[in-house]
């Protein structure tokens, strides 16, 4: 169990657990398709990023998930690059999230978080 949680805590957090599923699924759904890529994209995206940050993260109050400008801001750069190749917009989309992961995670081994 997580150092420091309660017991009491338990079903509040699994009725705000079931809450945020609710909106999160068309949320990562339609964000997914402002970013220029099929819907279930960011279903798949939300199953790896959420549970790892619940494990990982270091802040309860902190509300982790996809954002629109987030979704426009990649397809203005992935789209030109693509040259209406499907393929190759999600493939450079792949290479975007990974680019930033290595800069979040480069980040967090130098102690940034106080940024």
């Amino acid at each position: 169990m997580v150092r420091g949680y309660r017991r009491t805590w338990w079903r509040g957090d699994i009725i705000a657990g079931l809450t945020v599923t609710a909106y999160l699924v068309p949320q990562v759904m339609a964000y997914a398709q402002i970013a220029g890529l099929p819907p279930v994209t960011g279903l798949w995206a939300v199953l790896i990023t959420l549970p790892l940050y619940a494990l990982l993260g270091s802040s309860r109050q902190l509300s982790v998930g996809p954002e629109s400008t987030t979704a426009l801001l990649a397809a203005s750069v992935i789209a030109p690059l693509a040259l209406g190749d499907p393929s190759r917009y999600a493939a450079l989309a792949a290479a975007l999230a990974l680019i930033v992961g290595v800069l979040c995670l480069g980040a967090w081994a130098l102690r940034l978080g106080f940024l």
